[in-house]
């Protein structure tokens, strides 16, 4: 159901097939199987999480794995209940993602354009375009060739669910991937990899990123398609971008997931009321 009606990445399959292997595994030693699990079973699975030290997120994504899973058994009418349906899930610590300030992806794009062949080109297109519409990275290496044909100056962006969006480009990330197009051979996909006939991949794109971190001279393990993905997203709103403009840039199909990135507007509205406001100035 998840592949075929939600499209679901391919990674978020093999969680929840490993999720739902280990809640098998356990109910299997009571005694029981997943599909007949009653609630005091489910409760106590997951409060036996936290005896095992897993974290409050690790927790929360075990917990959705079961309702989704009992969800469905409701659904296709193979049971008649949700014993997942009273189960709150742990409190996650509200965490700020890893980012990079402006002179830090200034520097990025200066050593991908100074690294040298094929890599040094591959690396400044892609960080130009990361940059300029926070893509995620699979939705970067899927990127046919003909995304960039003609004078496009935006991309069509198939993301999670398969839903549509699309994304402006910048000039200067037009003019990285042409050049980098230009030296390449015929293929499919705009970042190829080895072959040519299938996309790079995350694991190589990852080591080139590294490296290029590396010759910028910031920290590689603070360093990531992820992270620049939150540099495009905290960047626009410091300049004045708002929330629901970014929800639609990054793709998030609920405004919630976008508001991890309210603190850039609390610090800009603190600036605001202490440059603007009559009392703040007089204070000062």
């Amino acid at each position: 159901m998840l592949a075929a009606e939600r499209g679901a990445a391919r990674n978020t399959l093999a969680a929840y097939r490993a999720d739902l292997t280990d809640y098998a595994a356990s109910a299997s030693r009571a005694g029981t199987t997943p599909e007949a699990a009653d609630s005091q079973f489910t409760q106590s699975y997951i409060a036996g999480l936290l005896g095992e030290g897993l974290s409050a997120r690790t927790q929360a994504r075990r917990l959705s794995a079961l309702r989704q899973f009992h969800r469905f058994l409701l659904q296709d009418a193979v049971r008649e209940d949700d014993p997942t349906h009273l189960l709150e899930s742990p409190r996650l610590p509200r965490a700020l993602p890893k980012n990079l300030t402006e002179t830090d992806v200034g520097a990025l794009l200066a050593a991908a354009k100074a690294h040298p062949g094929r890599a040094g080109r591959l690396a400044h297109a892609a960080l130009e375009i990361l940059y300029a519409t926070g893509l995620r990275v699979s939705e970067l290496l899927a990127l046919p060739r003909t995304a960039l044909a003609g004078q496009a100056d935006r991309l069509i962006i198939r993301g999670k669910g398969g839903r549509e969006r699309v994304v402006p480009l910048s000039t200067a990330a037009k003019v990285a991937a042409a050049t980098f197009v230009a030296q390449l051979p015929a293929g499919r996909y705009l970042f190829p990899g080895r072959d040519g006939r299938s996309p790079m991949t995350r694991q190589g794109f990852a080591l080139l990123l590294k490296n290029i971190a590396l010759e910028a001279g910031l920290d590689p393990a603070l360093v990531s398609p992820h992270v620049l993905r939150h540099a495009f997203a905290t960047h626009l709103l410091a300049h004045g971008a708002d929330l629901r403009s970014l929800q639609l840039l990054l793709g998030h199909a609920d405004i919630a997931t976008t508001q991890i990135y309210t603190h850039v507007l609390d610090e800009r509205l603190k600036q605001f009321v202490q440059e603007h406001h009559p009392l703040a100035r007089n204070s000062q």
